[in-house]
């Protein structure tokens, strides 16, 4: 038996997104259900170089697939100036449950993007209200244009706000996606005042403003990832009905983990997981909500994921390269 290997382009060719949004809606009804199996993901923090890894493994039933899988990841944030490599690499071994071969070696780091745009979309679809045509995003990175990919596809994104103190950075963006929407460089408010606002920044000082979201504005807070980070006013986590992907790394390390460990926020301030949502065990966006906020740090369900959708894709086209990985001989 070989082992598929998977490359940044492997995956963004295999990885169709609409797919990995349907996988990742899909373990997130499974992991409500009890089908899953995650682990805490585990921090080896690096100060000597400004930085960490972390690894993230899971094991998802979908029902009509199940799969295995861990990511060794990492968060490097010198890497561009010092070294010319992204902050974020990854790795992930996708393997068969039933035997534990690992049936492919893939990229992590492309993989991590559109599961990330996923989960918002996801998200987005069940919290936003149903007619949402603006998109603000904060955060002019690479994640920004999965996030609006993403989002678009559940959404009939009409106008699109970019904010970024780097205008390069903002620019590029515009011109990347000016011929398919209406999309313009703005500020930190013009952006938190669209429909849907993505924030995708690693501050640990809020900057988004309650009073700059509209009223039944739905945000996805993505940039919290680690204990520290915090991207939104208090006030806005207190108004808001507040959705978490998963209880344990969101008040360790997702948006709410600084008001959390301040007491600022408790139990009752959560109104659910988004799993229980997706599930049908509580309901999403209703009539009457007004301000949604989904604090999402990133699961390892959601790379099993993705992983799964990728390696289906290469399978079916017979791409990817195969090689010899482990000794399968037996005594």
């Amino acid at each position: 038996m070989q082992t598929l290997l998977l490359g940044p382009d492997d995956v963004a060719e295999h990885a169709d997104l609409p797919a990995v949004i349907d996988a990742v809606e899909s373990a997130f009804a499974a992991d409500a259900r009890g089908d899953t199996i995650m682990p805490a993901k585990s921090y080896i923090d690096l100060p000597k170089y400004n930085g960490d890894f972390r690894s993230m493994p899971a094991y998802v039933h979908a029902g009509e697939w199940d799969a295995a899988a861990v990511k060794w990841v990492n968060v490097h944030p010198d890497n561009p100036a010092d070294h010319g490599l992204p902050t974020v690499l990854g790795t992930l071994i996708y393997s068969d449950p039933e035997t534990a071969f690992p049936l492919a070696v893939m990229d992590g780091t492309v993989l991590t993007r559109l599961r990330t745009g996923a989960a918002a979309a996801v998200a987005t679809d069940h919290l936003a209200v149903p007619d949402a045509d603006s998109l603000g995003l904060v955060g002019a990175g690479t994640q920004s244009y999965t996030q609006l990919e993403a989002i678009a596809s559940v959404r009939d994104v009409e106008t699109v706000v970019i904010a970024d103190r780097d205008a390069k950075k903002q620019q590029a963006f515009v011109d990347h996606f000016s011929d398919r929407f209406e999309v313009r460089a703005g500020s930190i408010e013009d952006a938190a005042g669209c429909d849907v606002l993505s924030t995708i920044t690693p501050v640990e000082s809020p900057i988004v403003d309650r009073s700059w979201l509209g009223e039944r504005t739905h945000v996805n807070a993505i940039g919290a990832d680690a204990a520290g980070k915090h991207e939104h006013d208090d006030r806005t986590l207190l108004d808001a009905k507040l959705v978490i992907d998963d209880y344990e790394q969101c008040t360790h390390s997702g948006e709410i983990n600084v008001p959390w460990s301040e007491g600022v926020l408790s139990d009752g301030d959560i109104y659910g997981e988004l799993g229980s949502i997706v599930a049908g065990e509580i309901p999403g966006r209703e009539p009457e909500d007004g301000l949604t906020v989904f604090d999402s740090t990133g699961l390892a369900i959601q790379d099993v994921a993705a992983a799964h959708v990728a390696y289906q894709g290469a399978q079916i086209a017979d791409e990817g390269t195969a090689f010899s990985l482990v000794g399968t001989e037996t005594p």
